[in-house]
């Protein structure tokens, strides 16, 4: 049964109450409960093969019901009718009863109606959606694309950097960027494309051929990249510019890695998706969060993730949620990001067939719910997975040799002269179009077909449905001017969602102040999922305190303590400060995360930076007065109130400022290598030019300087002068001792103190002279230094969060070949050519086909002298529980089996059945 696009019809409600909502032209063939919820998509004119709204199929491994339902499937719709009725029942309560209360117009559908019995799950989603806008439709973004062009600049080879010739780099580097000579490789070659709001479009192309630089360019991440001047953009009547950079986030583009946090459960990171966008104008009887916490849970019953709620998310070192469901995780979070335009990047890869179907299916689902346009590019697609599709590209070394609707694309090459092998797939078959070993020329056209990238694609331009993709871009460009109707119907939109204050170009909902409460919640749970850290650090500082003041326990007041006591002092300000140097490692672990949250236009980097030095700083309190507090009172440092409180507020401050030290180093950085060699080599000179290695007096005056701008320095001389200060110390050796004959009646006055800052005739020394005879310290710079350790912490602090803001992840680049600098050719090779150019799919070299014959394994074994295994390894009753909280969960039950030296096994599941656990296990 076919199903058109509707149309937006505008609904008065009464008394004063007006909605919009988009009503289908046709009914569906069976209700979504029935399973049967098939139907065909128009678009342009074209008819896609039928669809399953409900993302599941009769083929799948999943037992059905006896009626014929697909369990997991009524478990969804049964999910999404029961968050109906709440929300139904909540919106009339709220009204005081009012028969117009109701959200979603209940009187003028029933099918928004969940106590209908011909309730539609999939209707009510889209509606509760589209309510967050009131007098606004929902925003929706197609892209048309003409003359795209995408080049970068490459250098083949390189030398490999070294300590001593690191700085010849920099007059290379100044030199290669302003050279007119400079080796410019084109990525993407005059592409023309169309896909029209809530389609979707599959790209296909081996690596290498632009399919990763071509998602990135319709979605705006071109860090590194070129787009040619005159390439035409047009996304629905926004130009490019105004899109990536006013509504950043309503483009994204999403690799094939899933980044999350993965101690985070899926609830908390839907539950902080779905806030980061949450929108000024909500629906009568809800806060801010009741009404974000009713679309997280519409959008998890929708694609099936409902029973994750409390799981990890984890990743490939945490336990958490299958690679499946972390991927239906991933899109749910673009889902309740509002991102009208999707881009992903070969997010198949690690997921069996099951799974990547089932990935495909939950995007079409998303397209016809909530008008998503989204792009893909897939690597061995399963033929069902590209029945979803409603157009495809396919890319030949950067070149376009088709774009058109998906059902037609096999047969375009087919007209051109070229056989589809039987049983071969169709996206196989259109990627095998790029491959001269693998394409198959038809009888009776050889000679006459395309050979080459350049061949294919001028057999492209002159096709009759390249003149028809013409004739369509320039009925859209009428369709939707740029900065027309269209631009201002989507610009009044976002503004209509965005917190009061906001800048109206500002691609972020939520006020900064938001940005920051959202983002310490986040803090928060994290710390809630794993307090281990936390936890780890605690215990370490203790016991490093331990550690260290039983080796200085109970110092005496005389002057033999007077080294041990600076020393002591020096090693608390090296601990302290060097306390923080792991959160290098936690800002790189993730900064992928809040990179991706930044495209996505969920928050600004420095509310990030803010909300996690405030999270971390209860932990550096309790952390700083385990250690201070042990360490003070095993040491027996002074003990009065005054100078006590004073240690632990320079203490406190020392791990502040040199937190915020390695932080900026973190931020000003763009790889973790590039943190922690000028990390090291910054905090050696800081313990260097503290004051107690080599004091200041015997600093030479090319390298004095460091100590003025040393952190630790100023810390060191407060503790000193506050350790010291206005004591006497009781001499233990004299000069000279009676301890020697001749000087056994040596009268007191004739003899001084073996110390330094000994005065003459005394049998003491006196705190503040030895104070400033070893180090030159001056009780009244105490309050001077804390001053300036202030200073420093509040700029460190603001270049942290400048860096944090400005300083963008590492630009993609090619693989370079790298010689020993001695050794570098002098001519290099084309990295087109030979190397392959910037697109992160392309990770290696081409592999010819792999071809199998009846001496393959045992002449390769022989070859190579490997001694054949003969024994068989067997296993029975293998089980495996894992602790969730409070309850055991068993993963492996009773497994049993063998295998058998000389034969391949293959271990078969689908996603979340336990594979990975049991070679674990």
């Amino acid at each position: 049964m076919a199903f058109s696009r509707g149309q937006y019809v505008r609904i008065e409600d009464p008394p004063t109450h007006s909605r919009y909502y988009q009503e289908d032209s046709a009914e569906f063939a069976a209700t979504l409960q029935a399973g049967n919820d098939e139907f065909s998509h128009t678009s342009s004119g074209s008819l896609r093969n039928d669809i399953r709204l409900d993302t599941f199929s009769k083929e799948s491994n999943k037992p059905y019901l006896e009626d014929g339902v697909h369990p997991d499937l009524e478990q969804r719709t049964s999910a999404v009718k029961e968050l109906a009725r709440s929300y139904s029942k909540r919106s009339h309560k709220a009204a005081g009863g009012s028969p117009y209360a109701s959200p979603f117009m209940i009187e003028a559908d029933p099918a928004l109606n969940p106590s209908a019995p011909n309730f539609n799950a999939t209707k009510w989603a889209k509606s509760i959606v589209e309510l967050t806008s009131k007098d606004r439709m929902l925003r929706s973004a197609g892209v048309c694309f003409q003359n795209l062009n995408v080049h970068g600049f490459h250098a083949a080879t390189d030398f490999q950097k070294t300590v001593g010739n690191v700085w010849l780099s920099l007059a290379s580097t100044v030199r290669e960027h302003f050279s007119p000579n400079r080796q410019e490789v084109d990525i993407l070659r005059q592409c023309d494309g169309l896909v029209r709001k809530g389609e979707m479009l599959v790209v296909l192309g081996p690596p290498g051929s632009g399919c990763s630089t071509f998602l990135k360019t319709i979605a705006g991440d071109t860090n590194g990249l070129h787009v040619d001047y005159d390439s035409y953009f047009n996304y629905q009547g926004l130009r490019a510019k105004e899109l990536h950079t006013h509504h950043r986030g309503e483009a994204i583009y999403t690799a094939e890695v899933d980044v999350h946090f993965p101690m985070m459960t899926v609830g908390d990171t839907l539950t902080f998706a779905s806030r980061a966008r949450k929108p000024r104008q909500l629906p009568l009887g809800f806060s801010g969060n009741e009404y974000s916490d009713h679309l997280r849970d519409v959008i998890m019953a929708m694609f099936g993730i409902t029973h994750t709620f409390n799981t990890p998310v984890g990743d490939d070192t945490v336990r958490g949620v299958s690679g499946g469901e972390r991927k239906r995780v991933t899109i749910a979070e673009a889902a309740l990001s509002g991102a009208p335009l999707q881009c992903w990047d070969n997010s198949t890869r690690g997921l069996d067939s099951a799974n990547a179907i089932e990935f495909c299916k939950t995007l079409r689902l998303q397209a016809d719910v909530f008008d998503i346009t989204a792009c893909v590019s897939i690597y061995q697609a399963p033929q069902s997975a590209y029945d979803l599709f409603d157009k495809a590209m396919v890319l030949y070394e950067g070149r376009q040799i088709f774009f058109g609707r998906a059902d037609e694309a096999k047969q375009y090459f087919i007209d051109l002269g070229f056989e589809c092998p039987p049983r071969q797939t169709t996206p196989d078959f259109l990627t095998s179009m790029t491959s001269p070993l693998e394409r198959i020329v038809r009888p009776g056209f050889e000679g006459r077909v395309p050979n080459t990238p350049d061949d294919f694609a001028a057999a492209w331009k002159k096709s009759v449905r390249y003149n028809t993709l013409e004739v369509e871009i320039d009925q859209y460009k009428i369709d939707h001017p740029l900065d027309g109707v269209d631009a201002l119907v989507f610009r009044a939109s976002k503004e209509a969602q965005q917190a009061r204050g906001q800048r109206r170009k500002s691609p972020y909902i939520l006020s900064y102040p938001q940005q920051i409460q959202l983002c310490l919640w986040r803090g928060l749970m994290r710390l809630k999922g794993d307090p281990s850290l936390t936890i780890g650090a605690l215990v370490g500082n203790l016991i490093l305190s331990l550690v260290v003041g039983s080796v200085f326990f109970n110092l005496n007041e005389t002057t033999s303590s007077f080294v041990p006591r600076g020393t002591l002092i020096f090693f608390s300000c090296l601990l302290n400060g060097l306390s923080s140097l792991l959160e290098i490692l936690t800002l790189f672990a993730q900064r992928p995360i809040v990179e991706k949250h930044v495209r996505y236009a969920l928050y600004h980097p420095s509310a990030e930076a803010v909300s996690s030095f405030l999270c971390d700083l209860p932990n550096k309190i309790i952390a700083s007065l385990v250690f201070n507090l042990t360490l003070y009172f095993m040491t027996n440092l002074r003990r009065e109130p005054g100078p006590f409180f004073f240690f632990l507020l320079i203490s406190f401050s020392t791990v502040l400022v040199m937190s915020m030290i390695f932080r900026t180093i973190a931020s000003l950085a763009r790889s973790l290598f590039q943190a922690l060699v000028p990390a090291g080599i910054l905090m050696l000179n800081l313990i260097i030019f503290t004051g107690f290695v080599i004091p200041t007096n015997y600093m030479l005056g090319w390298c004095r300087w460091i100590n003025y701008i040393d952190p630790l320095a100023y810390a060191f001389e407060s503790l000193v002068v506050n350790e010291f200060h206005n004591r006497e110390f009781k001499c233990n050796n004299f000069v000279p001792s009676r301890n020697f004959p001749e000087y056994a009646n040596v009268e007191s006055e004739s003899q001084v103190c073996n110390s330094v800052g000994a005065r003459p005739g005394k049998d003491f020394v006196l705190g503040d002279d030895y104070a400033s005879a070893t180090f030159g310290y001056e009780w009244g710079n105490r309050w001077r230094n804390f001053g300036i350790m202030i200073v420093f912490t509040v700029l460190l602090f603001g270049c942290y969060l400048v860096a944090a803001e400005l300083i963008s992840e590492k630009k993609s680049k090619g693989e370079v070949l790298v010689y020993p600098r001695s050794q570098k050719p002098v001519s290099a090779r084309n990295p087109w050519r030979d190397y392959g150019y910037a697109d992160l799919e392309a990770s290696g070299p081409d592999r010819g086909p792999v071809t199998t014959g009846k001496r393959g394994r045992n002449h390769f074994a022989q070859g190579r002298g490997l001694q054949q295994q003969k024994s068989i390894f067997q296993w029975h009753n293998v089980c495996y529980d894992i602790k969730i909280k409070k309850d055991t969960r068993r993963i492996l039950d009773h497994v049993d089996g063998w295998v058998k030296p000389g034969t391949l096994t293959a271990l078969m599941g689908v996603s979340g059945a336990g594979k990975t656990v049991y070679w674990i296990a």
